[in-house]
């Protein structure tokens, strides 16, 4: 099998090629650029293509890649809110993806930015630098004996509750379908979760459902000085009634790794760019908001986890034995 790799970065070619040892039947060409209408001609030639969570796979797409024979889209992230799946599902390409690479590395990095707002390390880090050694605006919160509500309990949202839960806080979770593993959560209707929790922490994948989930209303049942967490799809947040409840001072402190308007910006340089939109500006311009670059599951594990998964789905594919658990249908 021939596979291109679209929006190829350092990190991912080094840990493909070395996952790639294990899978002789397997040939991969990396391409810098994104999948697009534009870029869909390069996979002519190719059995299928690899795609990431800011790839373009809308209809439009689809057809390119059906009509240069693509008969399979390998995912190489969990999410696929990018894939519009009656266009893939009407010219016959399968879609699979990776589901769980390494949910620790997510829930670890969800937790940092719950640390670095509550203990404002961004600020101090910057102080510090300039020879400021003051401790004013830089106090905290103890985590210990405080309430953390989790909102989507798959495996990352299960890994930040164990993070949680030794950090000493109750946990509490809402998710349609409890995680019974998980004794020590107690599990609630969202709006319980959001008037009873110091820490919330979002862990739920962008369906029509949760579209905005985070709004004007929702963020009004939150308790004062909260601090809330989203390292799982920016769309999940209103921005705009974000931002009009960090100006209330509604928000101890906001952590995040993704936001709405953030393709272009995701993996990267734009130093010589002009944003296009305000939103990534007035994000960065409150002193209690961190923003990372949609890097939650940048660690060495993971990214060996996703080659090797993204491989596996493509020999599975060529032998007919697809994992049901990896099929996006």
């Amino acid at each position: 099998m021939k596979i291109i790799f679209y929006d190829t970065k350092k990190y991912d070619k080094e840990s493909f090629d070395k996952a790639i040892l294990e899978f002789p039947e397997i040939t991969v060409d990396y391409c810098e650029a994104d999948l697009s209408v534009t870029t869909a001609a390069l996979s002519q030639g190719y059995d299928a293509v690899c795609a990431f969570v800011s790839s373009d796979i809308s209809a439009p797409v689809a057809d390119k890649l059906a009509e240069y024979g693509i008969k399979l889209v390998l995912m190489r992230c969990a999410g696929f809110n990018n894939v519009d799946l009656e266009a893939t599902g009407k010219h016959g390409i399968t879609v699979l993806r990776v589901p769980g690479y390494s949910p620790e590395a997510v829930a670890e990095h969800a937790m940092m930015l719950a640390l670095a707002v509550n203990r404002h390390v961004h600020k101090s880090y910057i102080k510090v630098r300039e020879n400021n050694f003051s401790l004013l605006g830089l106090t905290g919160i103890n985590f210990s004996g405080k309430t953390a509500g989790i909102v989507g309990t798959g495996k990352i949202g299960a890994a930040m509750c164990r993070i949680c839960h030794g950090f000493g806080m109750k946990v509490i979770a809402y998710d349609m379908y409890p995680n019974k593993s998980l004794e020590f959560v107690e599990y609630t209707d969202l709006e319980t979760l959001l008037g009873c929790s110091d820490l919330i922490s979002l862990h739920c994948p962008l369906t029509k459902d949760t579209y905005h989930m985070i709004s004007e209303y929702t963020i009004g049942k939150m308790k004062d000085n909260v601090i809330l967490v989203n390292t799982s799809r920016g769309a999940l947040i209103n921005t705009e009634d974000l931002i009009a409840g960090i100006r209330a001072r509604k928000f101890f402190g906001v952590g995040l790794d993704v936001y709405e308007e953030e393709t272009n910006n995701v993996f990267e340089n734009r130093e010589e760019d002009f944003m296009e939109t305000s939103i990534t500006s007035r994000l960065l311009s409150f002193p209690n908001v961190i923003v990372t670059s949609h890097q939650g599951f940048l660690t060495e594990e993971a990214l060996l986890a996703i080659s090797q998964t993204t491989l596996q789905n493509a020999m599975d594919y060529m032998s007919g034995t697809i994992n049901e658990a990896n099929l996006v249908k």
